[in-house]
């Protein structure tokens, strides 16, 4: 592709930036960041990683922004960049989608090096750049987009602003009654609108099973080298997935019922991990086969079954995103003989069950823990009860 291409490109894409009159905290926390290091964001398909970029981008008259998947994979992008700073004096670059890239660690690495620029970059992909051959960790810092967690939703979709709390202020009942009354929008949030996307789509569902076959055919091919009849088992393990129930899903469930070896199955599950598919918990306690349960990344569980009949697992995928976005280590709970107990084990000693109106202190039998809360999805605040809805609110 030519210059004049590749800023008429730029120019359209500036053009676009008035559509978003909104912008996630991380586009301010990005712009404070001080350094020479290059900044990388991390997200799933559709989270608002390339707006992200473009609202960036047009605050500096000396930036370009450049989708990588518009570009030959043949393209000398070291090059690319080293002409348009040298000639046109473009200093500050924003390169989407890199994982399309098959050299853009070593592209990174020279741009570091050899020129006086800053670049920074998206990917839907977490993990080429962490499997990289060259030393990047000092060049480079990994910035995580999520999808909206339920307070942002509430921003974003119904402009309703309320304060972010902590897990402490959650179990401290430390929360105002705008907190409560919001919770009315748990279930619309729930459905897919936690994807960006879903604010002007009537059915973000349709959307997201676009994203997922993208995920799965181009993107983590791009990752690993795998062959075809292989990306049709990955398909087939996250529809497993999607129309099982969320206890029993682990390496042996998958290799038993997916014709696989126990190591594909860790294979599939790490790649798709780090698509922002599916989410592994890891078991807390001794004598336990450390094989994780498996969670999918929300809302992908509602394209193999309905709402109503998925709602259990919806509900612990809500959870585990949650801690996830605010960085909470989380186990989950599992006996010796493998037989039930409460969910999930916080890294300070708080047990915690997750699930409907009905859950009670019956879920804590012969658990011993100073702390244990069940997380229903009510508005219940009895007891040791606390609306699920509430974890929305951590970030």
């Amino acid at each position: 592709m030519n210059i004049k291409s590749i800023i008429e490109l730029h120019d359209l894409a500036m053009s676009q930036v008035e559509n978003y009159p909104h912008a996630r905290s991380l586009l301010k926390e990005i712009g404070a960041e001080k350094g020479k290091h290059f900044t990388g964001v991390a997200g799933p398909r559709g989270v608002g990683k390339t707006v992200l970029l473009k609202q960036m981008a047009v605050q500096d008259p000396k930036a370009l922004y450049i989708a990588l998947d518009t570009l030959d994979r043949s393209e000398d992008i070291f090059e690319l960049i080293k002409k348009l700073n040298q000639d046109y004096g473009y200093f500050r670059f924003f390169l989407d989608e890199v994982h399309f890239h098959p050299r853009i660690d070593e592209v990174l690495k020279k741009a570091y090096d050899f020129l006086d620029i800053h670049i920074t970059f998206t990917s839907s992909v977490a993990l080429a750049l962490n499997q990289s051959a060259y030393d990047l960790s000092r060049r480079m810092v990994l910035r995580p987009l999520n999808p909206f967690s339920f307070r942002e939703y509430l921003f974003f979709k119904r402009s309703e602003q309320v304060a972010q709390l902590s897990l402490e202020q959650i179990f401290n009942k430390e929360w105002t009654p705008e907190h409560l009354r919001a919770g009315v929008h748990f279930d619309d949030y729930l459905r897919g609108g936690l994807m960006p996307f879903a604010l002007n789509e009537p059915e973000p569902l349709e959307i997201l099973r676009n994203i997922l076959g993208t995920i799965i055919r181009k993107d983590i091919p791009t990752v690993a080298r795998l062959l075809v009849d292989e990306l049709d088992t990955i398909a087939k393990l996250v529809e497993f997935t999607g129309r099982s129930g969320v206890d029993g899903i682990n390496y042996t469930s998958l290799s038993n019922n997916l014709g696989i070896t126990k190591y594909k199955a860790e294979q599939y599950l790490g790649l798709l991990e780090r698509a922002f598919i599916l989410q592994r918990i890891f078991p807390k306690g001794t004598n336990v086969l450390k094989e994780p349960k498996v969670l999918m990344a929300l809302p992908y569980r509602l394209l193999y079954r309905e709402l109503e009949d998925s709602i259990g697992g919806l509900r612990e995928d809500f959870f585990a995103e949650m801690m996830r976005h605010s960085s909470t280590p989380v186990h989950y709970l599992k006996t010796k003989r493998g037989t039930k107990t409460p969910d999930y084990l916080l890294s300070d000693g708080t047990v915690i069950e997750i699930g409907g109106k009905g859950k009670g202190l019956s879920q804590f039998k012969d658990v011993v823990a100073d702390r244990k809360y069940i997380f229903a999805h009510s508005d219940q605040t009895d007891g040791i009860k606390r609306p699920l809805f509430m974890l929305g609110y951590l970030t």
